[in-house]
């Protein structure tokens, strides 16, 4: 057992860090290291399988998508069908209606204003009818001129047309127009003006054109009132005047592309389809699809996407326990050990997960490690632990539902059967518990989204194993966390408190005053603890063994003396009180070589505090003289009690010394020697390293003076010593 416990000893110091100076130190790098350790267990987990294939080739067995992936070619397709459907969009120019319509009517007025000119023929037959007027009246004609600002030829009126027409009209028409009457070339005007006002206000494409400009001359040609000519005529300037006034808008077209584009939802390969199945042909399409999912051989990138979400899910639930811990279990701060046994469960949970899931994910014992921390640390960091787990082990199953309320429940569940387990008993019926939790969460969850009943009923039954295997794991793990990172749980104390125990047989058999004394000293302890609120267990094993170091020398303490013979009758006052103080040390050799846990090591160590042997002292006081005996030689090495349980430890080991040399005692009596005891252990200062207050105190007195007067009969009447006596001295001192 030796040898075991210097092994144990040496790997802690080793993992924990403890070579290295600082805790924030060995935190740091225990966070770094269980963070790259869960990262590596998650990327191996979640990094697909690679394939060696090409186009063409036929596929040897199904593979399906291990992720959700944009299905590129096909959503493609669906945008490119979406843009061709999007008809162009126009907009109208109203400057080409205006400007058509300038051009008729400018042609018709000019035509209006040529033949509103004389033309020279006109007005020579004019200047002959006035001679002869004039002869007829004998009236000298040497007046009459011809005015040849006002009078143009027929062929300049045609030229002034042409010239000043923009539509592109031959002479022998604007012969026709010069000779048609006014009404008609008024209604030819308005009718070319309202078709053309009608095809504008429609709105003419280019692609338009020569199709409208048919329309219009076929509407024309069936005018009946007009003359060939005119017609002719007609459909020149009405052709002429037509052009587009609608124009692709290419910008409002785009958007409109855009927006139809968008809409198109894209073609989705969720997780878990098939890309293509055992037999296939492979295709382009399917092998670009294993190319984007990096599941071809050929691919040697990174895929820096899911390793980059791996990560930030594991630092963030690794910052959220260690927030946790530093704000609601600051004192695990200073115990690397036991955060690193919390970063051991996890891996191995994830490692039985990543080996488990294969056969069924329900099987994954998520529950084991929320009940062993539960057991080994504290009830409240094991369901946050329990979450994060989930969380974790969910991305390897595939985010299954029914798994992760399982997991949830049956952590919660299992963290809270084992609160307070004083029983490896009590933990396998928490699995049994576990068991029924997850078969009813699996039911519950696969009734609401499933019909096949077979399936359900299936995972349900692996939810009732998962449950039985996480109680056989905590229970047979349980040891090797105790061990190896010293944890006192309350199984451990009560193994501790079996009277089979060798320290507890020894102590029974060899001295058997002191093992009385240590039962009574016990309940006193565990009472008062209890009422207070502290670890009741651990204040009675923690005084069952207090006084073991009594074993070395037992009939040098009073209640272990047969006769009235007394050996300190015999010694120096400095050797008894060196005897007396040893059974410190000694304790602490036995504890050792027992490998008793720390916490109970502390109740040997400082159940006694730093007083004073107050009857050995004052004995060598008065043989040696005032002046020559120093009183740090007959005081306990400490050190003081350093929490509730150990105070009160001491408190109860006085006052049960004291009160056995009580005749007929009372309640009266049995309070106020309570209250003296416990008022001089405060004026000796020895309670002032643990975190126990002075109401607290107050109910510890209350709950001694109660055991007391239903333990206690008939005693010696205990002596009064000097006051200057009292401060310092050892309650315990009848007894040694």
């Amino acid at each position: 057992m030796g040898r075991y416990k210097d092994f144990k000893d040496k790997f802690l110091n080793r993992v924990s860090g403890s070579f290295i100076g600082g805790k924030r130190v060995q935190h740091t790098l225990l966070a770094v290291f269980f963070f790259l350790v869960i990262f590596a267990i998650l990327a191996t987990s979640l990094s697909p399988e690679k394939y060696d294939l090409s186009e063409g080739q036929r596929v040897p067995t199904d593979i399906r998508s291990p992720k959700d992936v944009e299905d590129r070619q096909a959503t493609e397709r669906l945008e490119a069908r979406a843009e061709e459907l999007v008809e162009p969009r126009y907009r109208m120019d109203p400057m080409v209606h205006v400007e058509s319509k300038k051009e008729i009517e400018n042609f018709f007025l000019m035509v209006r204003e040529a033949k509103a000119f004389k033309e020279v023929e006109e007005v020579e037959v004019e200047v002959e009818v006035e001679v002869e007027e004039t002869e007829e009246s004998n009236e000298n004609s040497e007046g009459i001129e011809l005015n040849q600002e006002e009078v143009w030829t027929h062929a300049e009126k045609i030229d002034y047309l042409k010239a000043n027409t923009e539509l592109g009209i031959e002479r022998a028409l604007l012969e026709v127009a010069l000779n048609a009457p006014l009404v008609e070339l008024r209604d030819l005007e308005g009718y070319i003006s309202e078709m053309i006002a009608q095809n504008m206000n429609v709105g003419i494409k280019p692609e338009d054109l020569q199709r409208e400009k048919t329309n219009m001359a076929n509407y024309i040609l069936g005018l009946s009132r007009f003359d060939d000519g005119l017609k002719e005529l007609g459909i020149l300037l009405a052709q002429g005047a037509l052009r587009p006034n609608q124009f692709a808008d290419e910008e409002v077209t785009r958007q409109k592309i855009d927006e139809a584009v968008a809409e198109v939802e894209k073609v989705m390969i969720r997780k878990g389809d098939h890309i293509v199945r055992e037999g296939d042909i492979l295709n382009g399409d399917q092998l670009e699809i294993l190319r984007e999912l990096g599941l071809l051989k050929e691919e040697s990138r990174v895929d820096f996407i899911l390793y980059s979400g791996i990560a930030l899910v594991t630092l963030v639930l690794e910052l959220i326990i260690i927030a946790y811990i530093y704000v609601f279990n600051k004192e695990l701060l200073g115990k690397t050990g036991r955060l690193m046994m919390i970063g051991i469960i996890v891996v191995l949970t994830l490692i039985l997960a990543k080996a488990i899931h294969v056969i069924s994910i329900y099987l994954i014992p998520v529950a084991a490690s929320a009940m062993l921390l539960s057991i080994l640390i504290d009830s409240r960091l094991a369901l946050l632990v329990n979450v994060c787990l989930t969380i974790l082990i969910s991305m390897i199953t595939g985010n299954d539902i029914p798994f992760m309320a399982m997991a949830l429940v049956g952590g919660t569940v299992g963290a809270f059967s084992v609160i307070n387990s004083q029983q490896r008993a009590n933990v396998f019926l928490a699995g049994i518990i576990v068991s029924i939790a997850n078969m009813v969460t699996i039911m519950g969850i696969g009734f609401i989204n499933s019909n096949e009943l077979i399936k359900v009923m299936n995972s349900s039954f692996y939810g009732g194993l998962n449950g039985i295997g996480v109680a056989v794991l905590a229970i047979g793990s349980l040891p090797l966390w105790e061990s190896l990172f010293g944890i006192l749980t309350p199984l451990k104390l009560l193994e501790l408190s079996n009277p089979n125990h060798p320290l507890l047989k020894r102590l029974l058999l060899e001295t058997p005053g002191t093992y009385h004394h240590s039962i009574i000293v016990g309940n006193l302890s565990e009472s008062a603890a209890d009422a207070i609120g502290g670890n009741a267990l651990l204040a009675r094993v923690g005084t069952f063994y207090h006084d073991i170091g009594k074993l070395k020398r037992p009939y040098f303490f009073k209640e272990n003396q047969l006769t009235l013979q007394n050996p300190h009758d015999k010694l120096n006052p400095a050797v008894s009180s060196m005897i007396i103080t040893d059974h410190v040390k000694d304790g602490m050799e036995l504890a050792k070589k027992y490998n008793l846990p720390q916490e109970i090591r502390d109740f040997i160590e400082q159940h006694h505090g730093d007083t004073l042997v107050a009857y050995f002292y004052h004995k060598a006081k008065e043989r040696e003289g005032n002046d020559k005996v120093d009183e740090m030689d007959y005081r306990y090495p400490g050190p003081k009690p350093q929490s509730k349980e150990t105070a009160i430890l001491m408190l109860a080991d006085s006052v049960e010394a004291a009160v056995r040399s009580l005749s007929s005692p009372t309640r009266e009596k049995v309070s106020t020697l309570v209250e003296k005891i416990i008022n001089d252990k405060i004026g000796d200062r020895q309670l002032e390293e643990c975190n126990i207050t002075l109401k607290e105190i107050e109910i510890v007195k209350e709950t001694f003076t109660k055991i007391i007067l239903g333990i206690f009969h008939e005693r010696i009447e205990y002596p009064e010593l000097d006051p200057n006596q009292r401060k310092g001295k050892d309650a315990s001192e009848p007894s040694h």
